[in-house]
């Protein structure tokens, strides 16, 4: 897949996914603000009605006061007596509804008419019951001016009694209960100071006024010096709000999910087609590093099949000198191509045992100083570690020695001969320090932490300027790794590279 038609799915998959987050975000936003409304709606209307409650049994207490002080003063009035063998029998009922018979037994004949002061007992009864009837219609015509005070004016009894706190309390969770909201809540009473008569133990202590805080004026009517206001504080509101969108919030948060997946899906592409860039540069370079030897070999094969080459020896020992150095380049192109199978493996063979690092080092150098003298370099050596024995691979351990070396001759300086230095040094907690350092032209600071990574090669200008397939330092660093060392690099353009190896020493 070619870079541009991903960049062109990463551009497109980008404009779907921020548009899809878009509208989740405007719908939980349309969400949280339409149930923030419903709430406050619902809050005001509860106190709305907790505030009619109130003012109704303000009028009740005073309409039943005032009604059981007539009641009270009231006697029985008798209604139409009627006679049977043994007397007259009255029937008598109060405005309150108490009901009572007297009989009075004698010869009804006799009884007919009988005196109480000079008067007949049943007109007796019916001038009260004109009496009293008359008062109670008085007093009923007083009612009109009795709620026309309460309305009006300031009562004396004081607020406590008038709107009590567990009252309160009660009204406004019925009146929640019949809004359909169940959340906890704290109330205060407080003056037209905002000086609070009484709050709940969960009310805040400064009473100031937020979006989870509700109030209403109690007793509008009454002058203002004797104004009281009830608060109500919904702690949890958020909660309550937040609660009705249990289902926008998973959805939401799998398309996060699903958008991270896709950057690293992304991410993953252009990784692996810049693995793929580089792989195909590791063939380019392959083909280009067989290709030399091969050829050289091929001629100097024709060469000795030329009589006139085979009759002289000078010609005949160049031409298999030829043949014998070409063949040793490409055997060892070969092996650095196979160290390749060893990164896919999860077990590498290791022939582990005690290796002197310095007579290790010291044959190494012996044998690669032929190739820096080719260049016009110097390799030199400071072997001072007197304890050198450590536990690795010998071969490994050579080709890891050998593939730094290498590295140094190849990126050397053109305008400054070619110096290398190769060190070893004991160093606390029994451990062997190995460096090799050398002039030439460095490592840029954005390459260093890649160098070490498979196929990577440091751009140089011409892919084939420098000769190799990018798996040397790679190499390195896995068998550091499991021969349980560590390496490091330090480097600066155009002075020098310096790699520093710690092992473990062999513990006698």
């Amino acid at each position: 897949m070619k870079k541009s038609l991903i960049w062109i799915l990463t551009v497109i998959m980008a404009i779907v996914f921020v548009g899809l987050l878009y509208m989740q975000i405007a719908y939980m936003e349309s969400m949280i603000r339409m149930r923030n409304d419903q709430f406050t709606e619902a809050a005001r209307r509860t106190l709305q009605r907790v505030a009619l409650r109130l003012e109704q049994d303000e009028a009740r207490y005073f309409l039943e006061d005032d009604v059981y002080a007539i009641e009270t003063s009231s006697v029985y009035m008798p209604s139409t007596g009627s006679k049977s063998d043994s007397g007259i029998k009255y029937s008598i009922a109060t405005q309150s509804g108490v009901k009572a018979d007297l009989t009075i037994q004698a010869d009804v004949n006799k009884i007919d008419r009988i005196k109480i002061d000079g008067n007949n007992l049943s007109e007796r009864f019916s001038k009260m019951q004109q009496q009293y009837h008359d008062k109670f219609a008085y007093h009923r015509s007083l009612l009109n001016e009795v709620i026309l005070n309460i309305m009006t004016q300031a009562t004396a009894r004081p607020i406590t009694e008038r709107a009590d706190s567990a009252v309160v309390t009660q009204y406004i969770r019925e009146e929640l209960a019949n809004n359909g909201i169940k959340t906890p809540f704290e109330i205060a009473l407080v003056n037209a100071d905002n000086v609070p008569v009484y709050k709940s133990k969960g009310f805040k202590n400064g009473l100031s006024s937020d979006d989870n805080t509700f109030k209403k004026k109690l007793f509008p009517n009454e002058a203002p010096g004797q104004s009281y206001f009830l608060k109500v504080n919904f702690p949890d509101k958020s909660e309550y709000v937040f609660k009705s969108l249990g289902i926008i919030f998973p959805a939401f948060a799998l398309t996060v999910i699903l958008l991270i997946i896709s950057i690293y899906t992304i991410v993953v592409a252009f990784r692996q087609k810049h693995v793929t860039e580089m792989k195909n540069d590791f063939i380019n370079n392959m083909t280009h590093e067989f290709k030399t030897p091969i050829s050289t070999i091929s001629l100097a094969a024709q060469m000795l099949n030329d009589p006139s080459v085979t009759k002289s020896p000078v010609m005949l020992n160049h031409a298999t000198s030829v043949i014998i150095d070409e063949t040793k380049r490409l055997r060892f192109q070969v092996e650095k191509v196979l160290q390749m199978s060893l990164f896919d493996k999860k077990k590498i063979a290791l022939k582990i045992e005690d290796v002197d690092a310095n007579l290790v080092i010291d044959n190494i150098v012996n044998t690669f100083k032929m190739k820096v003298d080719r260049y016009g370099g110097t390799l030199t050596s400071d072997l001072a570690a007197e304890d050198a024995i450590v536990m690795v691979d010998d071969m490994h351990f050579t080709n890891v020695i050998y593939n730094l070396l290498d590295n140094a001759v190849k990126y050397r300086r053109e305008d400054e001969p070619l110096q290398l230095r190769v060190s070893t040094r004991d160093i606390s907690n029994d451990r062997l320090k190995i460096t090799i350092e050398d002039n030439g032209i460095g490592i840029k600071r954005e390459d260093l932490k890649k160098i070490f990574d498979k196929f990577y090669r440091v751009h140089t200008g011409n892919l084939h300027d420098v000769k190799g397939f990018g798996l040397g330092l790679a190499y390195v660093k896995k068998m550091i790794n499991m021969l349980g060392g560590t390496i490091h690099v330090d480097s600066v353009i155009n002075k020098g590279t310096k790699f520093i190896i710690i092992l473990p020493l062999t513990k006698n």
